[in-house]
C-alpha cells in the first residue's frame, strides 16, 4: 500500500527516426520499424525524477512513463552502465515518491517484496526474503562495474526491471535489475541494486550528468582458501591489494602490494562486493580511514 502507488510503467520507442536511413534502406525494404520495448521505475521525487534500469531505456529514442492511466513524456536526465542505474524525469507536481530505507541495514533473511509495473497493470507485487548481500553476477558492462546485488527470492520478472525491492514498512531498499535464468523467465534468484548505491548514482546524475566515481589507486582480489594459506592469512575476509598505482592515493596513504583490506571508515570488508560497495558511497577527494593487515 505504501509503495505500489511509487512505481510506474515505462514503454521504450526505438527504431523510429526516419534520419538514420538512407534511400536504398527504402528501397530493399529496410526502412524504420518502431521497437517497443517495457518495463518499470519507480518515482523518487515529487517533482517527477524517477529511477530505472539503464538496459529498460537502452536506446530509446522517446520514453513514455505511465502513471495512474496519466502518460507523461519522459527526459532522459542520465545513466549509468556500471551500475544499470537511469534516470528520468517527467513534468508534474504531488507525484508520490518513494519512502527511501536503507540497504546497509537490511538483514540476511529479512522480509521484502518486489513491487514492478510489468504489463502495465495497476502494480504487481512479489514476496520473498533477503536471500544474500553484495553479490557478484559478472552481468555489467561499463569501465567499472560495480557489483554488490542484494539476492532475493522474490519473483523478479523481466518486466519488473526498475521496479522496487521495498521492506515491509514499504521503504524502497534496492531497484530489481536482473533475473539467472536460462530462459528468461523468473527461475529462482533475483537481484536488486542496494538503495545506497542507487541514490548516489541517481543523485550524481541529476547534479552533475554524470556519476561522480572516487578512484583508490588500487586493484584487489577476494581472498580465496589457497591465498590465504599460501600468504599466511588466518581470516577468508577481506580483500588483498595486488597493485597500486604510483602516485596514487593509495600510495600515498602508504598501502602496500599483499596488504588485506578488512576495514573501510569502520565497515567490515567481506570481499570483492563489500568493498566496491563501501567505496561507491564516496566521492573524488573524500579521506577514508583504512584498517588493514600487513
Amino acid at each position: 500500500e505504501n509503495s505500489t502507488e511509487s512505481v510506474v510503467f515505462i514503454k521504450n520507442f526505438s527504431g523510429t527516426d526516419p534520419r538514420r536511413y538512407s534511400m536504398f534502406d527504402y528501397f530493399f525494404g529496410n526502412g524504420p520499424s518502431q521497437q517497443v520495448s517495457t518495463g518499470s521505475g519507480v518515482i523518487i521525487s515529487s517533482d517527477g525524477y524517477i529511477v530505472t534500469n539503464n538496459h529498460v531505456i537502452d536506446r530509446a529514442e522517446t520514453i513514455e512513463v505511465i502513471h495512474q492511466k496519466k502518460t507523461y513524456k519522459a527526459r532522459l536526465v542520465g545513466t549509468d552502465k556500471n551500475t544499470d542505474i537511469a534516470v528520468l524525469k517527467v513534468e508534474g507536481g504531488n507525484l508520490p515518491a518513494i519512502k527511501k530505507g536503507s540497504s546497509r541495514n537490511l538483514k540476511i533473511g529479512e522480509w521484502v517484496l518486489a513491487v514492478g509495473n510489468p504489463f502495465n497493470l495497476t502494480s504487481t507485487v512479489t514476496a520473498g526474503i533477503v536471500s544474500a548481500k553484495e553479490r557478484q553476477i559478472n552481468i555489467l558492462g561499463g569501465d567499472f562495474p560495480l557489483e554488490s546485488f542484494i539476492q532475493t527470492d522474490a519473483p523478479i520478472n523481466p518486466g519488473n526491471s526498475g521496479g522496487a525491492l521495498v521492506n515491509v514498512n514499504g521503504e524502497l531498499v534496492g531497484i530489481n535489475t536482473a533475473i539467472l535464468s536460462r530462459t528468461g523467465s523468473y527461475t529462482g534468484y533475483g537481484f536488486a541494486v542496494p538503495v545506497d548505491i542507487a541514490m548516489k548514482v541517481a543523485n550524481d546524475l541529476i547534479e552533475y550528468g554524470e556519476v561522480q566515481k572516487a578512484i583508490p589507486g588500487i586493484e584487489a582480489v577476494e581472498i580465496t582458501p589457497e591465498l590465504a594459506e599460501e600468504m599466511d592469512i588466518k581470516t577468508l575476509d577481506g580483500v588483498i591489494v595486488t597493485y597500486v598505482i604510483r602516485d596514487g592515493a593509495a600510495e600515498q596513504a602508504g598501502l602496500e602490494r599483499n596488504d588485506v583490506i578488512t576495514q573501510i571508515d569502520g565497515q567490515p570488508i567481506k570481499g570483492m562486493g563489500s568493498f566496491e560497495e563501501a567505496l561507491s558511497y564516496y566521492y573524488p577527494g573524500d579521506k577514508l580511514s583504512i584498517e588493514i593487515l600487513r
